[in-house]
């Protein structure tokens, strides 16, 4: 099932607290983009993001799933509704790939 249009304007406008904020459509889902690293992506209208050592830190609770058969887990945002809460877990992944790299961020396990 594609995502919706909605749901990605849903939570861009949740993000809008940030600067260079992006998306990309990309086969019926979106990547989304901060300060042109990807951080995660709306998959079947759900806000999934990369198990990143700030994520995991910030969600250390939340349930894994993968974005599509086959692929690797992704960390599920549940709490799309708290705009504060989006904007600092994005901003601390964005820390995350400032400081260590994105080699060492992608492979992040749980």
């Amino acid at each position: 099932m594609a995502s919706t249009k909605e749901y990605l304007d849903f939570v861009l406008e949740q993000l809008s607290g940030l600067d260079e904020i992006s998306s990309r459509a990309m086969m019926g889902e979106y990547i989304l983009y901060y300060r042109g690293r990807a951080f995660g992506g709306i998959y079947d209208d759900r806000l999934l993001v990369k198990p990143v050592p700030a994520a995991v830190k910030m969600m250390p609770d939340a349930e894994m799933e993968p974005p599509y058969d086959g692929a690797k887990e992704m960390i599920l945002v549940d709490d799309v509704d708290n705009r504060e809460f989006l904007c600092k877990l994005v901003e601390s992944m964005w820390e995350c790939y400032k400081n260590i790299g994105d080699r060492q961020c992608d492979c992040v396990s749980r």
